[in-house]
């Protein structure tokens, strides 16, 4: 399992986010792995940076529509929704924080397993589409939905 420094909810030991490697193309991610209810509400809000290498993925419980906004998120980031499969079904690109008179709600209108935040601008950097196949390190471990 990979290690990365963990900013999670206040008073939440770095341990209870865990982290792993998520890998899309030729490009990994050290993500978080945020798997319940308040980790999910809380994501990556009131982060001032992200490294380029970093994230945090969105576990559900199963296929669902899963919509999502950038209320209290001080950066631009790349939202990518992932099937069951472990394959790219939508990605918002760029998406901007919140102003504080307009904060859409962004929903891709299809079903997704997990969500990926990464850095805005990264997709378009790194080539990274719809329809894509990702390789979700967790997964392929032993009861690893059972660890987190």
């Amino acid at each position: 399992m990979a290690v990365s420094i963990k900013m999670g909810l206040p008073g939440q030991s770095q341990e209870s986010l865990g982290a792993d490697e998520v890998c899309i193309k030729d490009r990994c991610f050290t993500v978080e792995i945020a798997a319940n209810q308040s980790q999910r509400e809380y994501g990556l809000m009131n982060r001032e940076h992200l490294d380029p290498d970093r994230g945090m993925l969105f576990v559900f419980e199963g296929d669902g529509y899963h919509s999502f906004w950038m209320k209290n998120t001080l950066i631009p980031l790349d939202i990518i929704w992932i099937n069951s499969s472990q394959e790219i079904v939508y990605i918002e690109r760029n998406a901007q924080p919140c102003t504080p008179d307009y904060c859409p709600l962004i929903d891709p209108w299809t079903n997704a397993s997990y969500v990926l935040e990464i850095n805005g601008g990264l997709c378009d950097e790194y080539d990274i589409n719809a329809g894509d196949k990702v390789n979700i390190g967790y997964l392929s471990q032993p009861d690893s939905k059972e660890n987190i």
